[in-house]
């Protein structure tokens, strides 16, 4: 072999295997790449089913004591007594505070005093009925008349027979006439006397009224919101005291959309909530529709009473109702858990062989484990119930 030959193949071999290698270097490089296939999603998929559903009308509102009343006081005096606390519960009559007697004490005592004195004068007692001919005046003064009358019919009886003179029978007829006006002016002014008593009587009433108004009572059964007066306070006729309120039954009161004022009638029943009670349901009924819409706001008024027997709903609390109405309407159901909120948009995916496709769509209704879905989706649809956040538009399920 010829000798120059060798060193010529040696560096084609090596050139050879430098070339192999760098392709099998791209090979690898190509290989690295090309991307791998995505796994598989399982998603559960589940068709949307179309079924009646119950419609509810939503409304806002607060809730309102059942009563409630500003207690004033009805006559002046300095407060002695206040043995209740805001919060304290009183039952009809209870006492709320307490003023000084001393004033009113001696007004009833006045009042009785001079009743009593002309009951005495007239005659009666303070439970006899009156007769004016059972005056003691009166009686005096119609037995002077009839004594007058005797007189002047006597002679005038002698008059006939020539037995008096003229002069002694006309001044015997001006007596007669005389003791007969003094009976009635007595009658007369025994009739005043016993209006006098009336009107005493009625003073003594308005004084036996001011010591009952020393002490302030509940108007109602209840419990007190305010005391609004402390023990040394004077205050006058028409002074507030206290606040009671009755939180047993509530009110709520709500406010209805125009166009559902069809829809609610007087004892119907409401559920609402309030974030007082996370979860919990509360019923009431309603008691009362507005006979006319607020112009400021085309909304209804109507209030429901509640229920409250341990005093967990406090009055002023926020309440979120809702109010089912008569008639029901076909919806699109699906399960709750398709249904993903991103930044308030809701979406589902729907299962479209060995993929999913993405559908932007509106909810309503929540029907226990199901939610309503009014736009977007057809019923018989399939839609994914699992991995919803693994998925998006044309995600490979399985």
């Amino acid at each position: 072999m010829n000798r120059r030959f060798v060193p010529s193949l040696l560096f084609a071999s090596a050139i050879a295997a430098a070339a192999a290698g760098a392709a099998c270097s791209a090979g690898d490089a190509k290989a690295k790449e090309r991307p791998a296939t995505p796994p598989t999603v399982q998603v559960s998929p589940v068709a949307a089913t179309e079924q009646p559903i119950a419609r509810f009308i939503r409304a806002t509102g607060s809730l309102m004591a059942e009563e409630q009343a500003d207690v004033a006081a009805e006559t002046a005096g300095r407060v002695v007594a206040a043995p209740v606390e805001r919060g304290t519960p009183v039952v009809q009559g209870a006492e709320l505070v307490r003023l000084s007697p001393t004033e009113t004490d001696a007004q009833l005592k006045e009042a009785e005093a001079n009743a009593a004195q002309l009951e005495a004068r007239l005659g009666l007692t303070s439970g006899g009925t009156f007769d004016v001919n059972a005056v003691p005046e009166v009686q005096n003064a119609k037995a002077g008349a009839d004594l007058a009358q005797a007189e002047f019919a006597r002679i005038k009886s002698l008059l006939d027979q020539r037995v008096v003179s003229q002069s002694e029978y006309d001044q015997r007829r001006t007596q007669a006439e005389a003791a007969r006006q003094q009976y009635d002016a007595a009658k007369n002014g025994a009739s005043q006397q016993f209006q006098m008593l009336q009107a005493a009587r009625a003073r003594v009433a308005l004084a036996r009224k001011a010591v009952a108004d020393t002490v302030v009572r509940a108007p109602f059964s209840g419990s007190v919101a305010q005391r609004l007066v402390a023990v040394g306070d004077y205050v006058n006729r028409g002074t507030k005291v206290a606040v009671v309120v009755r939180v047993n039954p509530l009110r709520v009161q709500l406010t209805i959309p125009e166009q559902f004022i069809s829809a609610v009638r007087v004892g119907q029943p409401v559920n609402f909530e309030v974030d007082a009670y996370p979860g919990q349901q509360f019923t009431g009924t309603i008691k009362y529709v507005s006979p006319s819409l607020q112009a400021d706001q085309r909304a209804l008024t109507i209030e429901a009473t509640v229920p409250n027997p341990n005093a967990m709903l406090k009055p002023g609390l926020f309440a979120t109702a809702r109010i089912e109405r008569s008639e029901r309407t076909s919806g699109v159901l699906v399960p709750k858990p398709a249904v993903q909120v991103v930044s308030g948009t809701s979406r589902v995916f729907v299962v479209n062989g060995d993929h999913v496709e993405e559908r932007i769509v509106t909810t309503g209704d929540t029907v226990g484990e199901l939610i309503e879905i009014t736009t977007g989706l057809k019923s018989g649809e399939r839609v994914a119930t699992k991995n919803v956040g693994q998925l998006a538009d044309g995600t490979k399920v399985q």
